[in-house]
């Protein structure tokens, strides 16, 4: 189980839940589920220390050039932009997360077989503020700011009283809206950048247009550039999860998030305690929404700042609850009735979801525990020998599965039979009653994925293949607390191709198509690879989609810590 996301979210003290009502909720136990729990732990030895990976850097504003090795292919119009911490300290002062980090954003220009590098460092308000007093003055989501030195005894015994203010430090991904650019992470804020100086334009609150505290880093479109994400809210009777539309028109040059709208709003099964979610899944008609029992304890959060706790300690895995998955109409904006359930488990990111012959199948990258969220304290991630051996080796992996989702569920639908008749298929769906079907998955994967540490940061030709049958993904490798190979996976055969060097860890993996592409993989694939063992030695490595075999790369004489997310601006 990896996860190389920040966490975070907001509770807004005009929509909060009284301190009371969140007491007396969050004495509630959780109802215990009998579901037999199969882990996919790994046992490896002698990791090599990653440290430097997760170290701060200095920005390169002004564009420089790289070293290309091989071919970059000239077809190739557009930049590569990502995202992630590039700073973990201010004065003397220093995050405990590896998600606190100030927001590092990464230009890689492609054109004629060239490419050029700069970066900047997102002048959020966080940053700036940290930047003036040379220390830590906004919360992360494990770092709580300390009570200003220089205020008097009695003003800091005050400020623990004082709700924990959102960040707008945005180091997720890069998000688009309506031919924007923004810089994401989960809370309400966002930044709208320039995508060929990185510089930072506006900053943009999506509490101004919905009533969202906040919103995902990872939205989806539709062919005609709708955006669809999610986002909590806080309101006096608990918690709901929202369903957010953005249409793809523009009303003008000044316009961004008008015209947003909820969809859709769902209540938690418990309200005082949310499931946190990183992504939702999408189909051609339906929103998929998959409430895992990774939870947020709200009366924690509030009261964080009072006990002198950060944000990631109200964070916790409740394995006695299922998994419920929530489908939504894009249309009508309506949830559906029938809920299908899962054992517990613990997911980050959706490969594809697609509807077919009254199925829609959900493909996601999943573990069976999700304690790990705390395990990524930059400390630990500093850690070498077998103090490093053993937290990787308790943490369990994540594996690529899909659900098969029966859609057409009626009161003569037969209960305690499986209802999955693709074949070749070994999932489940049984009706427990007419409006709760309790689902197994397959794998798709062999078990020699195992051998790579499982895999994460999926990848797909998102374009042609969103939403729709498809046989090709991509991802990392995870035999680190990073992704330490890239991957290939055949859907068909459940056989794979690996790009995978010694001491050289690559980002997430990003699809180009080719011109006139005919097949499915043909094109490239983008990853910017780092080493912690060699000073200044990264480089952008771009491989052929098809046979994954290395074209060429671009060398870069920076440092560039392990990220995060990222997306093509394609120039063509």
């Amino acid at each position: 189980f990896t996860i190389c996301h920040k966490l975070f979210f907001i509770l807004c003290s005009d929509q909060g839940c009284s301190l009371t009502s969140l007491y007396r909720m969050s004495c509630i136990k959780p109802q215990t589920i009998a579901a037999a729990q199969k882990t996919y732990f790994t046992k490896v030895h002698e990791l090599p220390n990653i440290s430097p990976l997760v170290s701060s850097v200095e920005e390169t504003p002004e564009p420089i050039p790289t070293t290309v090795k091989g071919t970059i292919p000239t077809w190739i119009h557009g930049s590569l932009l990502r995202n992630g911490p590039g700073k973990f300290e201010f004065g003397n002062q220093h995050y405990n997360h590896w998600f606190d980090g100030m927001a590092l954003m990464h230009r890689f220009q492609i054109e004629d077989g060239q490419v050029m590098y700069r970066s900047r460092f997102l002048r959020s308000d966080s940053y700036k503020q940290n930047s003036e007093r040379n220390r830590i003055i906004v919360s992360e989501f494990g770092t709580l700011a300390l009570p200003d030195p220089c205020k008097n005894f009695f003003q800091r015994f005050l400020s623990r009283f004082e709700m924990i203010k959102p960040t707008d430090n945005a180091s997720v991904n890069f998000v688009k809206y309506k031919g924007d650019y923004y810089v994401s992470t989960e809370t309400n804020y966002m930044h709208r950048v320039d995508p060929d100086t990185l510089e930072s334009k506006q900053k943009v609150d999506w509490s101004k247009f919905i009533a969202v505290n906040g919103a995902t880093a990872h939205p989806h479109f539709d062919p005609d550039g709708t955006a669809y994400n999610m986002g909590n809210s806080y309101r006096n009777k608990g918690a709901f999860y929202n369903i957010i539309r953005v249409p793809p028109e523009r009303d003008g040059p000044e316009d961004n998030l008008e015209g947003a709208k909820i969809l859709c709003s769902i209540a938690p099964r418990d309200k005082s305690k949310p499931s946190y979610y990183h992504s939702f899944g999408m189909s051609e008609n339906y929103v998929v929404f998959i409430e895992q029992p990774i939870k947020m304890d709200l009366f924690k959060i509030v009261t964080g700042r009072l006990r002198g706790k950060s944000l990631n300690e109200g964070v916790y895995w409740d394995p006695n609850q299922e998994t419920t998955f929530h489908l939504i109409d894009k249309q009508t904006g309506k949830e559906m009735p029938v809920k299908y359930h899962a054992k517990a488990l613990s997911t980050f990111h959706q490969i594809n979801a697609f509807e077919q012959d009254g199925f829609l199948m959900l493909d996601m990258c999943c573990s069976d525990d999700g304690q790990a969220i705390n395990n990524f304290l930059v400390q630990n991630l500093r850690q070498s020998g077998e103090a490093l051996d053993e937290m990787y080796n308790t943490m369990s992996r994540p594996l690529p599965r899909r659900f098969v989702l029966p859609l057409n569920i009626s009161s003569e639908t037969p209960l305690e039979q499986n209802l999955n008749t693709r074949p070749d298929s070994t999932a489940t769906a049984v009706c427990r009653t007419k409006n709760q079907v309790f689902c197994t998955f397959e794998d798709l994967h062999g078990e020699d994925l195992k051998d790579y540490g499982g895999l994460e940061f999926p990848h797909i030709n998102y374009a042609r293949y969103n939403t729709k049958p498809y046989r090709y993904y991509y991802g990392c490798g995870f035999r680190h607390l990073v992704g330490d190979s890239l991957i290939k996976m055949d859907l068909e055969s459940k056989k794979f191709k690996v790009w995978r060097q010694p001491d050289l860890y690559p980002s997430e993996p990003v699809f180009i198509p080719s011109p006139n592409a005919e097949k499915e993989d043909d094109g490239v694939i983008l990853s910017v690879i780092i080493t912690p063992v060699k000073d200044k030695s990264t480089f952008l490595l771009v491989l052929d989609a098809k046979t994954f075999e290395e074209l060429g790369r671009a060398e870069v004489p920076v440092n560039i810590p392990y990220g995060f997310h990222g997306v093509f601006n394609s120039s063509a």
